[in-house]
């Protein structure tokens, strides 16, 4: 038993494993998927810290949001923040959702960027802006009615999907995709696979598990 805690780092119990390769004898299911799905769940956090790097160099680099639609980013960011203080007030293991913290604070960068590329800021954006940065902390911090908790993790549903709505539409009628980064794109489709089956092992509500629903990742892409 005191071999096996040595062995377990991160909450990723490494004893079992171990122990069954040992005796030359292929690992258990129950000991190895949970084991598996930790890993990725930690691989998909760490990545998680760059996924929009290639968006926000693409646009520093030819100082131009041609082509991006800035509803999509701020819908975006709306959407992370919601999902993230759900996480957070479930006390789900970070390796289940550490990657929206890094997918947060990028997309509020991202999104300051483009304001900061984009023809000059008018009230409306300012009250937006202002709008956010004093309901988001409330929100991250769960001090709202649990009720309403629910109703807002609910809807992001609809936030993520009416968040790729505008950048599609803007793509169809472009012809093309300007300044969209395929890379960040392609980032998110794929680690929105992973989480899939990390969500499954970790036991995570299927609300949770239509959070990294592929399909949003993949039309966003084109």
């Amino acid at each position: 038993m005191v071999a096996a805690m040595e062995l377990e780092i991160l909450g990723m119990n490494f004893g079992c494993v171990l122990a069954a390769l040992s005796d030359a004898k292929i690992p258990d299911k129950g000991c190895l998927l949970p084991l598996i799905s930790k890993l990725l769940g930690y691989a998909i956090v760490a990545a998680s810290t760059t996924v929009k790097l290639p968006q926000i160099l693409k646009i520093l680099k030819h100082g131009s949001v041609r082509g991006l639609s800035v509803a999509s980013f701020e819908l975006e960011v709306v959407g992370y923040t919601i999902a993230l203080a759900y996480c957070i007030h479930k006390g789900l293991p970070f390796s289940a959702y550490g990657e929206l913290a890094f997918l947060l604070i990028q997309a509020i960068i991202l999104v300051a960027i483009i304001y900061y590329y984009s023809p000059p800021m008018g009230t409306k954006t300012w009250m937006k802006a202002l709008l956010y940065c004093g309901m988001a902390p409330t929100v991250l911090a769960g001090k709202i009615d649990p009720a309403l908790f629910e109703v807002l993790y609910a809807s992001q549903h609809a936030i993520f999907f009416f968040a790729r709505v505008p950048q599609i539409w803007k793509n169809f009628t472009n012809k093309g995709t300007g300044e969209l980064s395929f890379l960040t794109c392609f980032m998110n489709f794929a680690g929105s696979i992973v989480r899939v089956f990390t969500s499954i092992q970790e036991k995570t509500p299927l609300s949770g598990i239509l959070d990294s629903d592929c399909s949003y990742h993949f039309l966003f892409s084109f």
